[in-house]
C-alpha cells in the first residue's frame, strides 16, 4: 500500500474516530502529546488499524513511535512484513 494512501486512512479515522484536529497532525507532530490517548484509547485505536490495514500494532510498536512520520512508517513496514 502506498504511504499516501496510509496517511489518508490514518489521519481520516483519527480525525473521525479520536476527534483529533486534523490540524495538529503533522509529520514531525509528538503522536502520544497531540492524540492524548489513554491506555483504553490505545486498545481502541489497535482495533481500527488492525481493521483498516489488516496488521495488528503491539506495545513494543508505540514505544518506538514518537512523531506521525513514524506511525506511519510502522504501519507501513508491517504491511510489507505480511505481504512478504
Amino acid at each position: 500500500m502506498e504511504r499516501e494512501k496510509i496517511i489518508a486512512i490514518v489521519n481520516d479515522f483519527l480525525v473521525n474516530e479520536f476527534e483529533v484536529d486534523g490540524d495538529d497532525i503533522s509529520n514531525d507532530a509528538n503522536v502520544k502529546k497531540t492524540l492524548g490517548l489513554d491506555s483504553l484509547d490505545y486498545i481502541d485505536l489497535v482495533v481500527v488499524i488492525e481493521s483498516n490495514f489488516g496488521v495488528k500494532l503491539g506495545e513494543a510498536d508505540f514505544k518506538k513511535m514518537v512523531t506521525f512520520d513514524d506511525f506511519y512508517s510502522t504501519i507501513q513496514d508491517k504491511i510489507t512484513e505480511k505481504n512478504a
